[in-house]
This record gives structure tokens, sequence and C-alpha cells, in this order.
């Protein structure tokens, strides 16, 4: 009765009043609930790797069944926002944690698993004004300052990905080549625990190019070897794209997996 009652106009908790002014009012109650929930994630009261408030207290919080909170979190847990774990509770999800490290690496060795020893290692880092396309990308003012990284990923000490990053200098300010080699973690993981930029989902685009001197030399590999370039597109929450990636990779060994479904 109480969730009949919040969808509908005549609601009288001031949790309830809230919430009908932010969703319309044919949004199913559950989806509404997981609005406040991202918002919530999204202005830092629960930090990455930190628990959430249980279904029950949140039930209590919204005014609303135990039922309609877990499927809300249910739908975050499907989105990789808040991570499920038996006995503990939910989690707010992080980078930071090795489940998580291979989340957005797409490469995979003929046995279908992510390859081991990876090395990364950062080859230049510095900010300039952004070139017109990856402004119009990110979403910023033509000149505006991005900062540029360029990174080399090795796995067994054999170089596979070449990666050009671009970030938006605002939300990156301090991000220097001396942070990044005082660093051993994901580079997403620095991103969350050191300027509050949680990334939540990434869309690639990908076709096939053959390597030119400069990037031939960086991957050890003969100008015009076949690689695939991956141009990833990055967002954080309310669809805000916060780092634009081009990737060559060297597929000679490896493949890029994508599950469908």
């Amino acid at each position: 009765m109480r969730d009949r009652l919040w969808s509908n106009a005549g609601m009288s908790s001031p949790h309830s009043v809230a919430l009908h002014e932010k969703a319309p009012t044919f949004s199913p109650l559950y989806r509404q609930i997981k609005e406040l929930l991202t918002k919530r994630l999204q202005d830092g009261e629960w930090k990455p790797g930190e628990a959430i408030p249980s279904e029950v207290e949140l039930a209590t919080r919204f005014g609303v069944s135990q039922g309609t909170v877990r499927k809300a979190i249910d739908e975050l847990a499907a989105d990789n926002l808040v991570v499920r774990r038996q006995g503990r509770g939910t989690f707010v999800a992080s980078h930071r944690e090795a489940r998580a490290q291979f989340r957005f690496l797409r490469l995979r060795n003929e046995a279908g698993d992510a390859p081991g020893g990876m090395q990364s290692r950062i080859l230049d880092c510095r900010r300039l004004r952004a070139p017109i396309d990856v402004a119009r990308q990110l979403q910023l003012r033509s000149g505006e300052t991005v900062v540029h990284l360029r990174r080399l990923l090795s796995f067994e000490s054999r170089p596979a990905v070449l990666d050009e990053i671009w970030l938006p200098g605002a939300l990156f300010r301090g991000l220097t080549a001396e942070r990044l080699a005082a660093y051993s973690g994901p580079l997403y993981g620095l991103f969350e625990t050191e300027f509050g930029t949680q990334m939540i989902r990434a869309s690639d685009r990908i076709r096939a190019v053959a390597a030119d001197d400069a990037v031939a030399n960086e991957l050890a590999v003969a100008t015009g070897t076949p690689l695939l370039l991956v141009e990833r597109l990055t967002y954080t929450y309310q669809d805000r794209p916060v780092e634009l990636r081009r990737g060559f990779y060297v597929t000679a060994e490896l493949h890029y997996h994508n599950e469908l479904g």
C-alpha cells in the first residue's frame, strides 16, 4: 500500500514528496529509489569500497517496502555501481578491488583468461588545450585544458597496448607524471581515490589499422603490422564523459574479448 501511495499524487511523507518532485509519476517506484541511491553515490555519501545501509534501513529511510529497495539495488549491482557480498552486505564498487581491475580490459589469451604479468608504464603526461575532436567528445568548451597521457601496457614483458588518454583538466588538477610514477595500482583506482572520479561505464569503437613508425617503435613491431585501434569514451555518474582513450592493440597472441547478452 505504501508503494502505491508513493507512486501517485497523494503523498504525505517528506521523503516521498522529494522523490515525487525528482521523477515523473510514471517512473516505477524501484527506479525512483535507484535514482535516489545513485545521487547519493554521486554525492559521495558512501565512498567506493564502503558498505551502504542495509535494505531494511533504506526501506525505512525512504518509506517503501524492502522488496522495492532490493529491486533498486539489484539494478545498481547489474550496472556495476555496487557489489553484493554474501553475509556481509552491499558495498560501493571500487576499481581498487582485484576483481574490478580488469573490468574494462578486454584482452584475453588463448584460454580466455586475462593475460598475466601486466606492467604499466607512463610514457608522457602533460596539460594542453583540447583538440577540437577531443573537446567535442568530452563535452568541453573549445580550447579548454585537458591532461594528455601516453601509456604502454605489457604482458610478460611483451608490449601489447599503446594508450593515448585525454582527461578533463578541471577534474584532474595536480595529475602529473611524478604522481603517476609513484602510484602502483590500477589507473582508474587512482582517479577514484585521488580525484574523486569513478569510471562507471565505457563505450568502445573498434577498427583495424596499420602501425605507423612511431606506434610500431613503442610496441616493438614492424611498421605496417595490423593492429586494433580501440577508441573508448568512459563515463561517470549521470552519463558524463570523463575520459577519451585511443588504444593500439597488438593481437597476434591476444584477443579482444566482449560478452554480449
